[in-house]
Parts: structure tokens; sequence; C-alpha cells
């Protein structure tokens, strides 16, 4: 049984410019109790998505499932659903318990019930402290874990999060993932949450979906989607720096990188399309693989970022440490024929054949 079942949904609005699809028969279903991120870029569809499982759009088309109920036309008090907005929406004038137990008291939930379920969340989001104070008396993640509590009081199975880190500074949404990762594992909650940020996807989610133009681009794991994207979309999508892709034309015995006449590092039928490797595959060596003019190098601790260019293209290098490198110095870039990705000439990833990357094959 799904928790989640999304088939085949659409939302439409016409404008003046004509009809804009933002979420285009669309299908994928979640499993219970796990957190699930529809990810990508602005207008890609992802919060249409997420308020059309809320009930808070209507679809123009398709079938959603929760718990293996229809709930395509029932509105959001039916749904048994809780959510958390991007904006915190709390109630400046009322008290963070106040705040919190406001939905179940509009349900008339008995007062003691009340009182222990308040205990119980507070206690689970450290704010038994502070269930006497204002919003305004609160931080930024104080405020979070209320806009939290205040969804999980209900004790509905599906909790949808749209958002609920982007009005937090870097340091505390990195322990905001934390705790929001370690509650649902707690509560063994499902989860639907959507962002822009990968490394929020990727450091949190058991599934992620990535969307682009309202069309799944890809659905998978984390690993699935840095391993093995799907396509150039996805492959530029996740990834700090992304993925390099590197243009390919015939060379002498195969396909090589575009402006540099060799080593080749596919078969020949692979000329036309695209070579993909990560910074982070690609190593230095003293004198083999290809060599390549440094533009810049950014020294960032553990690593060095450098921006180099191949041929007539550039191509990102993550490496260790510091290099003795600057702008100007030659470099030899290497990499592992395992590390070799190929998109054809219409954007699709395939294995790629491993007989020619000895060229390239680090040591």
């Amino acid at each position: 049984m799904s928790a989640i079942a999304v088939e085949n949904v659409s939302k439409h609005w016409t404008t003046a410019d004509g009809q804009v699809r933002a979420v285009d028969a669309i299908t994928f279903a979640l499993e219970p109790g796990t957190l699930n991120v529809l990810l990508g870029p602005s207008g890609c569809g992802k919060s249409t998505t997420l308020r059309l499982i809320a009930g808070l759009e209507a679809a123009d088309g398709g079938r959603i499932t929760i718990g293996d109920r229809d709930v395509t036309a029932l509105p959001p008090a039916a749904r048994n659903i809780a959510m958390v907005f991007q904006s915190y929406a709390l109630f400046p004038h009322l008290s963070v318990a106040e705040n919190i137990l406001f939905g179940l008291r509009v349900r008339r939930t008995p007062p003691a019930e009340c009182d222990a379920r308040l205990a119980k969340v507070a206690d689970l989001l450290g704010l038994t402290a502070l269930l006497a104070r204002k919003p305004s008396q609160l931080s930024g993640g104080q405020q979070q874990r209320v806009a939290l509590g205040r969804a999980i009081i209900n004790e509905a199975p599906v909790c949808l999060m749209d958002e609920p880190l982007s009005n937090l500074d870097a340091q505390l949404r990195a322990e905001m993932r934390l705790e929001i990762r370690a509650l649902q594992r707690k509560l063994g909650i499902t989860m639907v949450y959507v962002t822009h940020d990968q490394v929020e996807a990727m450091s949190m989610a058991d599934r992620v979906i990535l969307l682009n133009g309202g069309r799944i681009e890809q659905n998978g794991t984390p690993v699935d989607l840095y391993e093995a994207p799907a396509n150039e979309f996805v492959a530029r999508f996740i990834g700090t720096p992304p993925m390099n892709l590197l243009a390919l034309e015939t060379g002498r015995d195969g396909a090589v990188i575009a402006g540099t006449g060799g080593p080749d590092v596919l078969p020949a039928h692979c000329a036309g399309g695209k070579l993909g490797v990560r910074p982070e595959h690609i190593g230095l060596a003293a004198d083999r693989g290809h060599r390549a003019a440094v533009e810049s190098v950014e020294y960032l601790g553990g690593d060095s970022l450098l921006t180099c260019r191949l041929g007539s293209q550039p191509l990102a290098v993550r490496v260790q440490g510091s290099v003795g490198l600057a702008r100007g110095d030659a470099a030899w870039l290497t990499w592992a024929a395992g590390a070799q990705h190929w998109f054809d000439a219409g954007g699709t990833r395939h294995a790629p054949p491993a007989r020619h990357a000895a060229a390239t094959q680090m040591a």
C-alpha cells in the first residue's frame, strides 16, 4: 500500500500567452514512513504538486490517493494531513502553547487530551520552556519548531512541508535539516518536502522527485540521481559544482572531446553526444591524460576548485587540499573509466562503453 499515490495528475492555467502546464500528467507513489523531496528550479511545479496533494488546488485531471483512499475531490480538512508552510503563519497574539494547540481546539478535542499531546510535542521539539512566550520572543529556528509542533500534534500520518527552511540562515538550516529528518524517523510519518535546494534534498530524502517544466525528470534515491542521472538536466542540477558535460566529435580512432584532437574517450558512434564526468572524479597527473589550461583556482580549505579549459570547453575540477597551480598554468587531467557518463544527442544518459577509456584512467 502506498501512503500517497499521484496518478496522471495535471494542473493547467490559462493566461494571456496561452495555457501554462504547471503540472503535466505526473505519476508517482510514495511508501509509508518515508521522507520524499519534490526538488526543482523555480516554476517547475513542485509547490503546485504539493498543493494538489493537500487539496489547496483542484486537479484538472488524474487521481490522488492517500492511504488507498481517493481524495481527489475532497477538501483539505478531509484528507487527514498536516502541513508546514514557508512562512511560519503563527498567530502573533497567541502563546507558543496556544499556537500549537489551535487546530485541536478548533476540532474541540478534550482538554485532557490536548494537555497530554502538548506535553509530548513540546518535549519532542525542545519547546517546554518556551510554551508561555509569544512568537515575537522567539528566534527563527524556535518559530519553525512551533510550526512543526502545530503540524505534528494532529498525529496525521502524512505531513507536507513547503520550503520550511528558506527563511533561516545557512547554519540554522543545516541544524533544522537534521532535526526534521530525526523527527520524521521517530514519528514514522510519511513526509513530502518541497525545496529548490539540492543539499536539503540529497541529505534528507529517502526519495527525490526532480521536476522541470511540470514534468518528472527523474524519480529515485539521492544516490540514483547523483550516480546515474537520467539526462543532462539531472546531471546539471545535481552536484556542486554540477557534472561537466563535454561535447564529443569524431577523432582518429573514436570519439574525442571536441577541440582537443584526442585521446579518444568513447567509440566513434558516441560522437555528437556528450561525455559527462563529475568534478570530484577528476584528478591531476604529471604528464598524461588530457592537457587543460587553468583559468582560476578557488581554495576552499578542505579542497580546491579549479576552472579549466579543455579545448574550447570549460571544465570544473575538485581536488583535495591546496594545489600548486595558478591562472595560466597547464594541468594534466585524468579520470577513471567508471566515472564516465555518455549522453546522446537528445540528452539521454547511457552507460558508456569502457574500452576506449584507457587513456583517461587514473593510476
